[in-house]
């Protein structure tokens, strides 16, 4: 199975002198998702945690929403000519009577590390397909001193960008400010995957008592994953997208940005932020 990090030869070039050493880099590797045999979608993905970004990948596509409607997650043998197991192909099958929607399977897709699935859907298209719509029961209320801890938490618990500065992360943090669960990824949308994944197969969906905190922006497709999950907040240390705020707004969402030391941006759904000040007009 392919490492989490990899080594390098690299010339360095500091203040004018140059020397040689290794350098340990993040690995990037394809990931092809076939469902029920059928080849679906192939990611660039850092690898580990492999069946856990299947799942959640799926779970965001609107095909499965609970643990038992998935059979089997395995590593494809022979996925090469020569018959070698690269373990870069998974197959997930799904159990008896679980329909897969016909849509998913004619829109054969890739997706890269960067950007998520591009173009994808449409507002309506989330907020209809969505198996855990958003709600308030128990309802999850914090306070920006919270919010304004959870990125250092976040960066504590990276351990492979320590080493190498190239990885996105992902966690759940409880309305208290514990973390749950973090994973990191050279694309935040699988480190996002592989935490709903996990959490699909430890049958915690929906997290609807969690929030969502990611190392980067927040693009549609990040909003897309937390709203299919029903995670009622998002939070981000850098900008949201516009059709990001969008759905958010649509589906209930609570959308942070700029999340960095004591200031941040509230895009949508304040409702769950609990502000001691009156709010004005710039």
């Amino acid at each position: 199975m392919g490492r989490v990090t990899e080594r390098r030869r690299t010339i360095r070039i500091r203040d004018g002198a140059v020397t040689t050493r290794p350098d340990t880099l993040v690995a990037e590797e394809p990931l092809e998702i076939r469902l029920n045999g059928k080849p679906l979608a192939i990611t660039m993905r850092t690898p580990g945690d492999d069946f856990a970004l299947a799942a959640g990948f799926l779970v965001s596509e609107g095909v499965i929403g609970e643990g038992s409607e998935v059979q089997s997650i395995v590593y494809c043998a022979g996925a090469t000519a020569d018959g070698v197991n690269t373990y870069n192909v998974v197959d997930v099958k799904l159990a008896p009577g679980v329909v897969v929607p016909d849509i998913t399977l004619e829109r054969n897709v890739y997706t890269t590390s960067s950007c998520g699935l591009c173009g994808k859907a449409s507002l309506d298209a989330v907020r209809t397909t969505t198996r855990h719509p958003i709600g308030d029961s128990p309802p999850v209320r914090v306070t920006p001193v919270l919010l304004s801890a959870l990125p250092d938490r976040l960066r504590e618990a990276q351990r492979v960008f320590d080493r190498t500065g190239g990885l996105h992360a992902a966690a759940l943090f409880s309305p208290e400010g514990e973390l749950l669960d973090i994973r990191e990824d050279v694309g935040r949308h699988n480190a996002v995957d592989k935490l709903v994944g996990r959490a699909l197969t430890d049958d915690r969906l929906p997290l609807s008592q969690s929030i969502l905190l990611v190392s980067g922006r927040a693009s549609f497709e990040l909003a897309q994953k937390a709203v299919m999950a029903g995670i009622p907040m998002l939070a981000a240390v850098s900008a949201p997208s516009s059709l990001a705020v969008d759905l958010a707004a649509e589906s209930g969402l609570t959308l942070v940005g700029f999340l960095r030391g004591q200031s941040m941006n509230v895009y949508a759904g304040d409702h769950r932020i609990v502000l001691g000040a009156t709010v004005g007009q710039d």
